[in-house]
């Protein structure tokens, strides 16, 4: 059974290239992006660590930590760096798991029970291990992503997706393409009445589809 919605992480130690850690001890009490990939030294994904890389400051805006998997070892990892660093002109300051057993990628169900890593393996053979976790700080999954080997992720969304979540953890939810600064929207179980009392304003769109300004 893989992790769903609001399942907590398991408490694995891995290796990485910053050395060992537990995730429960890497999440504390901060938000964590868990983001995996089937090989080092591949185009696409090489563009999405320097991605990540550009975006340290708004991680950091977040109280996000950042946690990249690979399926490869420690000393792939730091060399490999050295490229990511080049095509996105930015320091790669996250740690890389060494996923080399597939512990990670089988816990979080990226990879079937069965799965090995022949000898003179290519990215095909880990080729599921292409997702995105959100976790919050009571070390549960609050969203999970995964894409195929050929399109490469869109962090502008995954950062919008992460500010939403934010926000619901304050009691609201938010409408589709929801950015920054929006209004939010009342849950159903929250009444009119109360949803004053409790934001002031509040715009009846429907019945059941009730707005107000984001609480701050």
């Amino acid at each position: 059974m893989g992790l769903r919605i609001n399942d907590t992480i398991p408490d694995m130690t891995v290796t990485t290239d910053k050395g060992d850690i537990s995730l429960h001890d890497f999440v504390g009490d901060s938000w964590a992006v868990i983001f995996s990939h089937p090989k080092d030294f591949t185009p696409v994904c090489t563009t999405e660590f320097g991605a990540v890389a550009q975006l340290a400051d708004e991680w950091a805006k977040r109280n996000t930590k950042v946690l990249g998997v690979s399926v490869d070892g420690v000393d792939e990892h730091v060399q490999w760096k050295k490229d990511i660093e080049k095509v996105a002109d930015a320091k790669a300051e996250f740690a890389i798991v060494a996923d080399e057993d597939l512990k990670m990628a089988k816990a979080f169900d990226m990879l079937p029970a069965e799965a090995y890593l022949p000898d003179g393996r290519t990215p095909a053979d880990s080729a599921t291990v292409r997702s995105v976790f959100i976790v919050g700080p009571d070390k549960q999954l609050k969203l999970s992503m995964t894409y195929p080997m050929t399109v490469g992720r869109n962090f502008a969304e995954i950062l919008r997706a992460l500010d939403g979540l934010q926000m619901a953890a304050k009691g609201v939810a938010t409408p589709a393409n929801w950015e920054l600064g929006q209004d939010v929207i009342v849950p159903t179980s929250v009444s009119t009445e109360d949803a004053k009392a409790k934001y002031g304003d509040v715009n009846e769109v429907l019945p059941y589809l009730r707005t107000i300004k984001a609480p701050a």
